[in-house]
Parts: structure tokens; C-alpha cells; sequence
């Protein structure tokens, strides 16, 4: 992370936990560790606070993305960390409405073509017109080792578009996936999490799995995701 002297002390601290962790030889995800490794990922933060300059540095990333040829980048965003740590549901409730506050402040509209609505299985999350998957990681995470990333709510943005040749049901994807997945079990020492699926999967809601539980147990209830239009 370049200009630290500018940037807060628990900023710093978090990054430093979190590229130790993803740089680390055995950690399950080796793309995100390619990627740290050879400087493609990129970050921002917000603090409890204030979230304003969040939805200008996710519509800068995706910026990245206009012209091919397209790096596989990801964004990290760091949220402030509470003053005590607090239960899983309590960076669940945050996640859901880091991710409802940018939509509210997404400029461009939701794709005609796409869901609105997150139970439908083809839902995806969009903003500024691209669809992404965003998933969480919190220190209350004490069983899916993979997600604790340090003090941290951390949130990985992942437009779809880096997925190019890495689709569910495309050969690379799914020898891609039973790898990182068959890792993430030697870490965790848990199953793969029920709700675990590929984009498109008729039986599976995308949204179940952007935060998913510290066990082997089904997401219940509905989406806290609303369509500002719905």
C-alpha cells in the first residue's frame, strides 16, 4: 500500500496483517496471492463514520476495467475497526449496509437485463452499471480461518469480468475452483460452506454467499439487500 505516512495508523496495521495472511505459501486462494504478490490488488477504506469516498474509488477500480486487456485486479476495502470486537451478525448487518449505501449512491441505473431482486438466482450485485461479486471477511470469523483477515471488516470487490475463462461451468473454472476450494477446507479444517456455489446455479442464491456463516449451516431468511427502485 503506497503512501502510508498519509494514511491512518489502523489502516496500516490492517494492510500489514492482511498481506502477511494472503502472502502467506499455504493460503487457500492462490490467485489473491498472485495478485498481492505482484502488485494488482488495490484498496481503499472508510472509517466508521464516514463511507463517502467509497463509491468514487469502487467507480475508480472499475475504471480499470474499460479497455482490454483486462488484469485480473481485485479491491480490498478496510472498514474501521469496532472498538471491541463484536459478534459475526454485527459485520454481517455492516456489510449489507456498506453494500446498500453504494447502491443508493450508484449514478448509473441497475442493468435492464438483471434481477432486481436477490432471490432470484441469476441476481447479481451491480454498480455503475457492472455486475460484481463482493464478498466478506471479519475477525469474528474463528472457524473459516480464510475470512479473518485481521481486525478488520474487509470487503473484496471482484467484477465479474476477471472471471473471463474461469465461469462455473467452463473447464477452467470449475478445475480452478476444486482446487482453491479443496485448500480452503485443509485450512479451515471445515466442508466446503452449503451456500457455496457457482453464478447461475438455479438452485443457489448469489447473495448467500457474499458473507457466509463461521459453520457448515444453510444461510436462512431473506436478503437484506433492497432495490432502491423496488
Amino acid at each position: 500500500m503506497q503512501n502510508d505516512k498519509a494514511l491512518p495508523d489502523w489502516v496500516v496495521k490492517e494492510y500489514a496483517t492482511f498481506h502477511r495472511t494472503v502472502t502467506d505459501p499455504t493460503f487457500p486462494c492462490y490467485f489473491g496471492m498472485k495478485a498481492e504478490n505482484k502488485g494488482e490488488l488495490r484498496y481503499a477504506y472508510i472509517s466508521q463514520d464516514d463511507w463517502s469516498n467509497l463509491p468514487k474509488a469502487v467507480e475508480a477500480f472499475l475504471a480499470l476495467f474499460e479497455e482490454p486487456p483486462f488484469t485480473r485486479h481485485g479491491l480490498f476495502v478496510f472498514v474501521e475497526p469496532f472498538e471491541r470486537e463484536g459478534v459475526l451478525d454485527d459485520y454481517r448487518k455492516q456489510f449489507w449496509e456498506i453494500l446498500q449505501y453504494l447502491h443508493e449512491h450508484d449514478e448509473k441505473p441497475w442493468p435492464e437485463d438483471h434481477p432486481k431482486d436477490p432471490e432470484h438466482f441469476l441476481w447479481d450485485f451491480h454498480f455503475n452499471g457492472e455486475p460484481i461479486f463482493v464478498f466478506g471477511n471479519a475477525p469474528a470469523y474463528k472457524q473459516r480461518k480464510t475470512r479473518h483477515l485481521g481486525n478488520s471488516l474487509i470487503l473484496g470487490f471482484q467484477p465479474r469480468v476477471i472471471f473471463e475463462g474461469l465461469k462455473g461451468t467452463e473447464k477452467g473454472g470449475i478445475m480452478s475452483r476444486e482446487k482453491v476450494r479443496e485448500r480452503v477446507e485443509k485450512w479451515d479444517q471445515l466442508p466446503k460452506h452449503p451456500d457455496i456455489s457457482h453464478y447461475g446455479d438455479p438452485t443457489h442464491n448469489e447473495w448467500k454467499q457474499f458473507f457466509i456463516g463461521d459453520d457448515s449451516e444453510p444461510i436462512k431468511g431473506k436478503c437484506p439487500f433492497h432495490h432502491k427502485d423496488g
